[in-house]
């Protein structure tokens, strides 16, 4: 089986002839906390107001946004293994936003981010809504 992130020569990336690469699970949850955090509709759960327009969320928001929290941790789960990834991850969406569009555009760009970043193959992204985030108007 040869996915994007393998070598031609069936080689896995993250192994070579000269040593193995290692990427811990907080690496891999912090790029899942920062691929969420750009998908549009999900919802800022602090409370936070921006400007009609202003689109461009803070780091902090990034991980706000996540889980209803300002931890990086809460709300994202993940397994890495040697080669592969698995992502748990619970998210607010904003009232009018397409539930199953948000989370499948959460879902690829989490895919592509982590894959691309990190050489792991995603086996899985769980998206889990908790909520359903009014905007104040």
């Amino acid at each position: 089986m040869t996915t994007g992130s393998s070598t031609q020569s069936g080689q896995h990336p993250l192994q070579s002839d000269r040593g193995t690469t290692t990427i811990s699970s907080n690496v891999v949850s912090s790029i899942v906390n920062v691929a969420a955090g750009e998908v549009d509709g999900l919802a800022m759960s602090h409370g936070g107001k921006r400007l009609p327009g202003d689109n461009s969320p803070t780091v902090g928001e990034f991980f706000d946004r996540v889980s209803g929290s300002g931890s990086r941790s809460r709300g994202v789960s993940v397994e890495v293994g040697e080669r592969e990834a698995a992502v748990d991850l619970t998210v607010n969406v904003i009232y009018g936003k397409p539930i199953a569009q948000v989370t499948e555009a959460v879902r690829q760009n989490i895919i592509r981010r982590v894959e691309s970043l990190t050489g792991l193959d995603v086996t899985e992204v769980n998206v889990t809504v908790n909520d359903v985030t009014f905007l104040e108007q």
